[in-house]
């Protein structure tokens, strides 16, 4: 019976990271901002103080319209008085929800072409390159929109336009590692040995390019938030979902954009606070995928 070896690292790749964040200071306080953004997303319901859509009225009568920051509403009101933060913490749920999941999307996609297309090469690689090629061809903001026109605007018109388009990106990258780890001599040993073509790109190719693929689902959350708020800035997002990009979008089309400031700046700090947190963690994950960052 044949023993096939593979190289291990002395660090698994959890611990290199663990090690990394010790020292890199700005990859912790993404870790932190990542896990804060998540526990505001989980429990967005309970937090929020009132209802995305509820009119605030003064006591002696009239709409509170366009009151800056107070106690009682620490972001301020709209132009129709309701609760900018409330909806600031509500939105939270939507952009995690848009990111995380076209992100596992376009990564699972992503990953099994690019394993397919890096392991067979010739005609099956050559194939499925022009497939990505094709892909790469499609402008995502006008695909968005006719989609949006034909299916009527939702959310998950939204995930499922970030996943038809991003895969693309993955599955190169993904193919391009398999590439090279496929003329390693543990994978030629097992081809020699017998391993059947789904045990190698499993058992053997597929552990491999994890940290990549975690490091390039980090870039793909980022791109996703920052697609849906974009779509929805643009009026094609889903007006019965709080996101955002729509609070932005109201926010514009009311023509209050100049006066009322704290309308503007909430939802547009929590989208930049999301994409550091996310961007810094994603910085800790390229130490694990090229060892030559770990000593910087």
């Amino acid at each position: 019976m044949k023993i096939i070896t593979r190289h291990v690292n002395k660090q698994s790749s959890f611990q290199v990271f663990l090690a990394n964040l010790k020292q890199d200071r700005l990859a912790l306080f993404g870790v932190v901002l990542l896990v804060a953004f998540v526990f505001v997303g989980v429990f967005s319901e309970q937090l929020a103080p009132h209802g995305p859509r509820d009119r605030h009225s003064h006591p002696e009568g009239g709409i509170r319209r366009l009151e800056s920051p107070s106690w009682e509403h620490p972001f301020g009101t709209t132009d129709v008085g309701r609760d900018i933060f409330s909806q600031v913490i509500l939105g939270t749920r939507t952009a995690l929800m848009v990111g995380f999941l076209a992100a596992l999307l376009v990564t699972i996609v992503g990953s099994v072409i690019g394993i397919i297309a890096g392991y067979f090469g010739g005609w099956v690689d050559s194939m499925l390159m022009r497939i990505v090629d094709f892909f790469y061809a499609i402008p995502f903001i006008p695909f968005v929109i006719v989609l949006a026109a034909v299916l009527q605007p939702s959310i998950w018109n939204i995930i499922l336009a970030v996943s038809l388009l991003s895969w693309r990106t993955v599955a190169r990258i993904v193919r391009s590692q398999v590439l090279s780890i496929s003329q390693r001599p543990y994978i030629k040993a097992a081809r020699v040995a017998g391993a059947g073509h789904l045990r190698i790109m499993v058992r053997y190719i597929l552990p491999n390019v994890i940290p990549l693929v975690l490091l390039e689902m980090a870039f793909m959350v980022n791109w996703a938030i920052m697609a849906e708020a974009s779509v929805s800035f643009l009026g094609f997002g889903d007006p019965r979902v709080t996101s955002w990009g729509q609070i932005l979008h109201i926010n514009f089309i009311s023509g209050y954009s100049r006066q009322a400031w704290w309308w503007t700046i909430p939802p547009g700090m929590a989208i930049v606070l999301l994409l550091l947190s996310i961007f810094f963690v994603a910085r800790s994950l390229e130490a694990v995928v090229d060892p030559r960052l770990r000593k910087r």
